[in-house]
């Protein structure tokens, strides 16, 4: 059986194609250095947590990210094909789909914006942050040693602001743009996978849901739904009638009207993962339509309505462009999207997004995504861990945790890669650059402390 060394090397040698031999090594090391980093991510910080703080020529480090050549996209792709072979193998592939900003300050930086920030905002208070918006694709699979769903980013791009193309000739791309894109992409990467993407209602859009379903494959999309749309009937056919087709059929009541009408059928229905908590009851009624606006093509959807019997949520509603996925189903799916944003708090908190300091361009559209693949890397990397034993969960006295959370796995893979990576430092420091650093450690020790050979012992 192969080792855990071994199923490491094998994960990250998919990525070496990417790279020439003269910089993979280094690559390798910025890697290694990113995972055992205790805060900032940045270069410098990298190099010091694999004992590189002496090394001369840092520069060439720093140019793996602003000057090297190698594609971000198909690292990206590499990135899903190990996600869906490890986490969903069968299925519909659910992904999620959503925005965040990452607070940058700096007149180097011209991508930035200011908008609305989601975290400190509320419906009566609004406040703004300034930073570059980015738009992440993340895979929503259940991780099996986890007990639950995470969501795994594996395709990051920035969508600058309106003000960021003022002065130049690309005409402004908005978030819905950057979506279709994405979404195009991915078609490409999975051509036969049932893809259901799961957003907010930034995303309830007819153009961009028109253009997922006019696909050959179409992809089902899932959003929240604004309850004063205006909904038709389909087009009924009328043979032999001249003139231009039809696009919609008779008006029908709003959503708003068919959530106050007391003759509206509801449906009792128990979900059991919702917003954190473990089972919910809530009440639904559901139908299909076509979502219709002047100049815009017709979209054939199923709305769900949701209402909460105790009160405690105000109602809301859904749309899904499958018109024969249950509405049981579509709840399923759509409550899967708050894990996007555990991801993203996840990534701010242990993996040092918001910490980097290039300035460069093309690194600013390198690290960040990169810092939000190394969740998906790392969750892979614990994967393999699993295989051969538990994870082990750091419990306090005022948390004691029963599963894995992503803190767990980092600390596993820190671990892992801490004992296995060679130390680099002076051959004049007793001779140890050939050690693991595990092992290097009593040695580094003594350098510093001669007469704790009691502590020694212990290490």
């Amino acid at each position: 059986m192969q080792t855990l060394r071994d199923e490491y090397s094998i994960i990250l040698e998919e990525f070496g194609q990417l790279f020439s031999r003269r910089i993979w090594d280094k690559v390798q090391l910025l890697l290694a250095g990113a995972i055992l980093s205790p805060a900032e991510r940045t270069v410098t910080a990298a190099l010091r947590a694999v004992g590189l703080s002496d090394e001369k020529h840092f520069q060439n480090y720093h140019r793996i990210l602003n000057r090297a050549i190698w594609s971000s996209r198909e690292a990206s792709r590499i990135l899903l094909m190990l996600l869906v072979s490890a986490f969903a193998l069968s299925g519909p592939i659910i992904l999620g789909l959503d925005d965040t900003i990452e607070r940058r300050r700096g007149a180097n930086i011209k991508a930035k914006g200011i908008y609305r920030d989601p975290v400190r905002s509320s419906h009566s208070h609004m406040v703004k942050a300034s930073g570059l918006r980015w738009l992440s694709l993340m895979l929503l699979a259940p991780i099996p040693w986890a007990g639950r769903v995470w969501a795994l980013p594996f395709l990051t791009v920035l969508a600058p602001s309106e003000r960021y193309y003022e002065k130049k000739v690309r005409k402004h791309k908005k978030l819905t743009d950057w979506a279709r894109q994405m979404l195009f992409q991915l078609r490409k990467w999975l051509p036969k996978r049932k893809l259901v993407v799961v957003a907010d209602s930034s995303y309830a859009v007819i153009e961009l849901l028109s253009k997922m379903t006019k696909l050959k494959n179409p992809i089902c999309m899932i959003t929240r739904f604004r309850l004063d749309a205006a909904l038709y009937e389909p087009v009924q056919a009328a043979p032999g009638k001249k003139g231009r087709p039809r696009k919609k059929g008779k008006r029908l009541p709003t959503l708003e009207v068919v959530l106050e009408d007391e003759q509206t059928v509801w449906q009792s229905l128990t979900i059991q993962e919702w917003y954190g908590e473990k089972q919910r009851q809530i009440e639904i009624t559901s139908n299909t339509a076509v979502w219709y606006h002047n100049g815009m093509p017709p979209v054939p959807i199923r709305w769900v309505l949701i209402r909460d019997p105790k009160k405690k949520f105000q109602s809301q509603a859904l749309l899904c462009t499958d018109l024969d996925t249950s509405p049981e189903q579509i709840v399923t799916w759509f409550v899967r999207r708050w894990q996007v944003e555990v991801t993203f708090h996840e990534v701010r908190t242990h993996l040092g997004v918001e910490t980097q300091r290039q300035w460069a361009d093309l690194a600013i559209l390198r690290i960040t995504p990169a810092l939000f693949g190394l969740f998906s890397l790392i969750t892979l990397l614990a994967n393999c861990h699993v295989k051969h034993k538990k994870l082990l969960i750091q419990r306090t006295a005022w948390y004691d945790k029963k599963l894995p959370t992503f803190s767990d796995a980092l600390t596993t893979v820190k671990y892992e890669v801490c004992s296995q990576i060679f130390f680099r430092t002076s051959p004049i420091a007793l001779n140890i650059q050939n050690l693991p650093l595990l092992q290097a450690l009593p040695h580094i020790l003594a350098l510093f402390q001669p007469l704790s050979n009691s502590f020694l012992d212990k290490v």
